[in-house]
């Protein structure tokens, strides 16, 4: 059995919520691992950074060794390079007729939906697309309470901007992933329009049971099933203190903290080192620049999936 629709994107834009939500569906089997990657060949290790590489290897080689067990505990992300691996993520299918996974760098992929359609032609698609200087700073955020960065958001995207690789790292693809134009049209060219739909997180945000129940629909499953919504998904947090974070999560210093503190004590301690995300507000002037960044591809995105994208522009 393979998967006959994937989430492909966009990054930060909601798809881990929504593969859960469609994960409790009894007509859906979602992959175990929401994100395998199988189909972006770019996101191999020789395309990584050198300090990523041996990271990547040994991720694919636990991915390997968990595809090959029982797979009993949902994953959030692996590395799958090989085919029987991938065709063994789906030998749990008993006869659900939707049958997904959610990679989200099939988005930016350039080689991802060539990948699905000579393997998949009759795949459905579905695209969640976000306004992307938003999505820059949720990405850069989750960076930062991983103790990934620790410098400001100005200086990230100067940083991205005067970059001069394109090996795989935290300053790139940060900006291309929000370079929607090409992306899109890139399975809209492959894949039959029927085949591929295309939502704004501000409408997933606003208006979710309808898009919910779209999507049911696309996928022709039973769209009276009402998913249990109370548990948020990936919901973002931002450290209080950035450099001392940095140096806590780089050195494995809050995770042998946090096993070793009380079970009843981990919430105190994440609020002392953490506030949420919608305390912070973007600087007008990072804002500006991303809107100047992305001005021309989004005026082109709105043309292609005629959609008003205005208010991305503000």
């Amino acid at each position: 059995m393979l998967p006959n629709f994937f989430i492909v994107g966009a990054m930060k834009a909601g798809t881990t919520s929504l593969y859960n939500y469609l994960d409790q569906h009894p007509q859906v089997y979602m992959s175990p691992i929401k994100e395998p990657c199988y189909f972006s060949s770019e996101t191999r290790p020789e395309n990584m950074r050198p300090e990523f590489q041996e990271q990547a290897h040994r991720g694919i080689r636990d991915t390997r060794e968990y595809i090959r067990g029982p797979m009993r505990e949902k994953r959030l992300a692996g590395l799958v390079v090989d085919w029987e691996d991938y065709v063994n993520l789906f030998r749990g299918v008993k006869g659900e007729s939707a049958v997904g996974e959610a990679s989200i760098r099939y988005l930016w992929s350039k080689m991802a939906p060539d990948n699905i359609q000579a393997r998949i032609p009759a795949a459905k698609i579905i695209i969640v697309l976000r306004d992307p200087p938003d999505r820059a700073f949720s990405e850069y955020h989750h960076a930062v309470a991983n103790g990934v960065v620790r410098w400001s958001f100005g200086d990230h995207i100067q940083a991205a901007l005067h970059l001069k690789s394109e090996k795989l790292g935290i300053l790139y693809p940060f900006l291309e992933y929000g370079l929607y134009y090409e992306q899109v049209k890139r399975y809209l060219d492959l894949f039959p329009r029927e085949n591929v739909r295309i939502y704004l997180y501000e409408d997933y945000r606003a208006q979710f049971l309808q898009l919910w129940r779209d999507v049911l629909g696309f996928l022709q499953i039973d769209t009276s099933f009402s998913p249990d919504t109370a548990v948020k998904h990936m919901e973002p947090r931002v450290p209080r203190f950035a450099t001392t974070s940095y140096f806590l999560m780089k050195y494995g210093i809050w995770l042998r903290l946090t096993k070793l503190s009380p079970r009843a004590l981990r919430p105190v301690l994440r609020n002392v080192a953490f506030r949420r995300r919608n305390s912070l507000v973007m600087d007008p002037k990072d804002r500006q620049c991303l809107i100047d960044y992305y001005r021309e591809d989004i005026r082109r995105l709105s043309g292609l999936i005629n959609r008003d994208l205005s208010t991305w522009l503000v």
